[in-house]
């Protein structure tokens, strides 16, 4: 999950490359408050992109996304094609 607060969905992009995912957006500014009318400013507004390397290869066509509340979930199934493979040990 990603806070993005005051982001609509229409404004975000979200890809995936090989083992990397990048989520892309622009926070609109919406009412102007003065800056004596506020202590601290937590978001911050314009163009903003975080990118996160996946640990393992990943099913990027059956990948999801909602938002809701301000939070962006990514629900990305593991690839069925990356197994472990066993190796037995010969003795000799």
């Amino acid at each position: 999950m990603a806070p993005i607060a005051g982001v609509r969905a229409s404004d975000v992009d979200v890809s995936i490359t090989d083992e990397v995912i990048t989520i892309r957006g622009h926070r609109k500014l919406g009412a102007t408050v003065p800056e004596d009318r506020y202590f601290t400013q937590e978001c911050y507004w314009g163009p903003f992109s975080r990118s996160y390397v996946l640990p393992m290869a990943v099913n990027s066509e059956n990948a999801k996304a909602t938002l809701k509340d301000g939070l962006l979930k990514i629900e990305i199934p593991k690839d069925a094609k990356v197994k472990t493979k066993i190796i037995t040990i010969n003795d000799k």
